[in-house]
This record gives structure tokens, sequence and C-alpha cells, in this order.
């Protein structure tokens, strides 16, 4: 117990430097290859901050624990939208101006429904794993497409002045980028772990542990890398953060698991978690998309309308799991 303490005290202030590492040299990166911010956001950033889930997931899976894998997975798009994103927007308000943003936002909300619709039998099959990781194949390919073609044309005038004034070297950058994606993968790694620990010695079920505790730890990387972005004015990354790393979740973490696992699906489970997930992406899309021809913007509203929802939400799955 007082290891894992421990962990949990030292896994999180190294989490936080490493985030601000990563992010420097994935926005350098983006910045030498002429890259928009959002594409480096979703394929690096969002992608490589799931790394986590996939980690904690697969093992879940292939020691036949369906509740952590899937609960950490589709808890992880909760705590991604409503925490992450959330509490980023509270500490600073975040302004959607890339259009790229509007054809992300659409393919990450089509990519949660065709989930949801494969899950309503309430059995995840091979057949439905294979589908989720054929969709992931086409998906990354096209963020490929799209990032060979440097967006140029989603590129500020401003956002072109840092490219040629950027005196940092690539190959810098890319050592931060590695090492900070190596630190933020094992701290994260260390407060899932240490956070496990103590939650098992409170009884919590495996499935509220994944669906909060885990979830949660394997989304720190998400809030630290969004809250550095946003410091760094990127909000096109701090974005392409979240979207990126729920159509991984999604596509490639759920996919993994069930075909190392296919298993059933609880009833509670889809009713409750899977339409929340569906709700909240609703909600991203609007608040972003914007309404009545406004730009679209996450201010501290739409920030405090998602963190309240997240509090409500764990609050009933903590009090549901002591009397239920």
């Amino acid at each position: 117990m007082e290891l894992a303490i421990v962990a949990i005290l030292v896994g999180l202030p190294v989490l936080l430097w490493s985030a601000g590492k990563f992010v420097d040299g994935a926005s350098g990166v983006a910045r030498h290859f002429n890259v928009s911010p959002l594409i480096i956001g979703m394929l690096i950033i969002g992608f490589g901050t799931s790394a986590p889930e996939i980690i904690v997931s697969v093992f879940a899976a292939l020691e036949g624990n369906s509740g952590i894998a899937l609960g950490n997975a589709f808890g992880s798009n909760i705590a991604n939208i409503a925490l992450v994103l959330g509490v980023t927007a509270l500490i600073s308000p975040i302004a959607v101006r890339s259009e790229i943003i509007r054809r992300e936002l659409p393919i990450m909300l089509a990519i949660v429904f065709i989930a949801a619709w494969q899950l309503l039998d309430l059995s995840l099959s091979k057949d439905d794993a294979f589908t989720l990781l054929g969709l992931f194949v086409l998906l990354l390919g096209w963020s490929f497409w799209q990032g060979m073609k440097g967006d140029s044309d989603a590129l500020a005038d401003e956002y072109k002045e840092q490219i040629n004034s950027d005196s940092t070297s690539v190959k810098m950058n890319l050592v931060w980028l590695l090492a900070g994606l190596v630190l933020l993968v094992a701290s994260s790694r260390i407060l899932v772990w240490g956070a496990i620990e103590v939650a098992q010695f409170f009884g919590v079920s495996d499935t509220i542990i994944g669906l909060t505790v885990i979830a949660v730890g394997t989304s720190l990387p998400e809030l630290a890398s969004s809250l550095a972005a946003i410091r760094k004015k990127e909000h096109d990354l701090a974005l392409g953060n979240v979207i990126g790393s729920n159509m991984f979740n999604t596509l490639a973490v759920v996919g993994l698991a069930g075909i190392i696992h296919p298993t059933p699906i609880e009833q509670s489970f889809f009713y409750r978690d899977i339409v929340i997930m569906l709700v909240l992406s609703v909600a991203l899309f609007v608040f972003c998309i914007g309404l009545k021809g406004r730009q679209g913007r996450l201010n501290r509203l739409e920030g405090g309308v998602f963190v309240g929802a997240y509090i409500v939400y764990t609050w009933y799955l903590i009090n549901s799991a002591f009397l239920g």
C-alpha cells in the first residue's frame, strides 16, 4: 500500500514534465516538415499517448478480464472528452480554427457509432474486432496520406513564420519527442499500477476500476499533453490529441482486446457507459463545429459542462459499486 502511494506521488510530476517535452518535440517536428499540428496531434500524440490504454487492455484480455479491457477503452474515451477537454477548456478556452477539424470530428463520431452498433447485440466477437481493426488500418493510411500532403492550406501565416524561424534542430526535436513519449508511457504505467493497488485495497470491482481508476490513469498523458499544448497556444494539437486518442481506443484497443478474448457485454455497461460515450461525442461535435454560423469554440461554459458531467458520472459509478 505504501509503495503504491509512492508510485502515484512520483509518477505524476514525471508525467507532467515529460508531457511538456513531448509537445515541444511534436511541434518542432511538425514545423520542420511543414505538417499541420493537428495531423501530428492525431498520429503521434493522439495515438502515442494511447499506448497505456492498449497495454492495459491487451494484458487484461490475455488474462480473460474483459471488465478491465473494455472499461479501460471506453472509460478512457469518456475521460478524454469530459475530463481532459473539460479541464483544458476551463483553464484556457480552446479555439477551433482549423478546417481539418470539420473532417476529423465527423470521422470520430462515425467510428464511435459504428462500435456501438456492433456491440448492440451485447457481444464483442472476433468478426466485430477484425472489422474495427480493418477500419483502424484504413484510418491510419488516410491520416498518413493527409500528413504527407502537408495540409499547407491549413497553415496560418504566423505558423509559416514559425517554420522559417525555428532554430532547434530536427534531431533534438526527435530526441525530445521520443524521450517524452517513453517517459509518458512509463510514468502513466506507474501511476496506474499505484491506483489499481489502492483501489483493490478498498475492494472495488474490476469493471469499476477499468471505468474509473484505470481510465483516468491512462488518460493522464492526454490531459498533460493537452494542457501543455494549450500553454504553447497549439489548440489544434490539444484537440487532435483527444480526437486521435478516442479513434485509437475505439478501433485498435477494443479491436485487439476482442481478437484476444471475444466476450459478452453486460447490458448495464452498454446502456450506461457506451451511451454516455456517444452523448459526449455528439456534444463535442456540436460545441466544436459551432451553431448558427458561429465559429466553433470550447469555452469555459462548455468545459464546465463536461467536467460536471464527468463528476456526476464517476460519483454514480462509485456509489453503485458500494451500494449495488
